[in-house]
């Protein structure tokens, strides 16, 4: 699929609307300088088998990072797919996973249709498309531009879509959403794929999959143009120092106060406690969303940091 000129695509390169997409990896140097708190080297929590569907609408479960499997009865969905060590090229660098996949890969049902936000490593992992690719053979629904690297894994039925636009192929509702973040696997390919969130409907409920995202009013179009959000996964790590991080990732405020405008009737939090990607230490992300929660007042059980592995019922 070819984009067409818009609001986030300038013919050549995909943009926020708010012109801001990234920052220049002239300022990744003086990131990688700031302290860092110390993260365990590994947590040894043991793999759960996720819940049955047993009549629900959905069962959703936190596999780590923005991996969740979503039990449906139209079919079982995989976000953001990554159960590889390392995230980075080849699996060889890049942050190293400190606990892993809380629902084991052949513990996983059969996955009807996978969610593919954007390219980065922590999202997109190639190694994990190829093991799904050649195990599950499922539908693939991505935002324009990452096509070519889902086939390459093995995925042959991949769907790329705009902002806004439903996709056609899954057997359920899937719609893809704007995010403000950026694209790039190289130095080679900034912004070349877009990025973006999904609406799921599923069994008369509705599932928000943020992806990976900053802070925008998107979050309030997100409402207007979908129906009542039953639940909504939204990132709430990596977004340290503020500097830097502002224009990529929500801090936890960010996220109480997206999902305040997205008026979802419960949130759980993701993007967290898996790969250690920014300064933070492994528990503040909770205990700022805690806190952010309090001040927002927001209800604790409206925005939750669920236990990797425990299964949620909606519906």
């Amino acid at each position: 699929m070819r984009a067409r000129p818009s609001d986030h695509f300038d013919g050549r390169r995909f943009v926020n609307p708010t012109g801001i997409a990234g920052q220049p990896f002239s300022a990744v140097p003086r990131m990688l300088m700031e302290p860092r708190a110390k993260w365990p080297a590994w947590i040894d929590d043991p793999p759960r088998r996720p819940a049955p569907l047993d009549g629900a609408a959905a069962v959703v479960t936190p596999v780590g990072h923005a991996t969740f499997l979503i039990q449906t009865a139209a079919g079982n969905i995989l976000t953001d797919p990554m159960y590889s060590t390392r995230a980075g090229p080849f699996n060889l660098a890049g942050p190293r996973r400190v606990r892993p996949p809380a629902v084991g890969f052949d513990d996983l049902p059969p996955i009807a249709v996978v969610l593919l936000s954007h390219n980065h490593y922590d999202h997109c992992d190639r190694a994990t498309l190829a093991r799904l690719a050649k195990r599950f053979d499922p539908i693939v629904v991505t935002p324009i531009g990452n096509g070519p690297l889902a086939r390459s894994c093995g995925l042959r039925r991949v769907e790329e879509l705009d902002w806004w636009q439903a996709a056609a192929a899954p057997p359920l509702s899937v719609t893809l959403t704007p995010a403000y973040h950026f694209s790039a696997r190289t130095p080679f390919d900034r912004n070349r794929a877009l990025w973006g969130g999904f609406v799921i409907g599923a069994g008369g409920r509705t599932i928000y999959f943020a992806g990976d995202t900053a802070y925008g009013p998107f979050f309030a179009d997100v409402r207007r143009r979908s129906p009542p959000i039953d639940l909504a996964l939204l990132p709430i790590g990596a977004y340290e120092p503020r500097w830097f991080m502002h224009v990529v990732h929500m801090n936890p405020a960010e996220a109480v106060q997206a999902h305040r405008d997205l008026e979802a009737q419960l949130s759980v939090a993701m993007h967290y406690g898996t790969f250690q990607l920014t300064p933070e230490g492994i528990d503040e992300p909770v205990r700022a969303l805690e806190e952010a929660c309090r001040t927002q007042q927001v209800p604790l059980s409206r925005f939750r940091a669920l236990p990797f592995g425990e299964s949620l019922r909606v519906g």
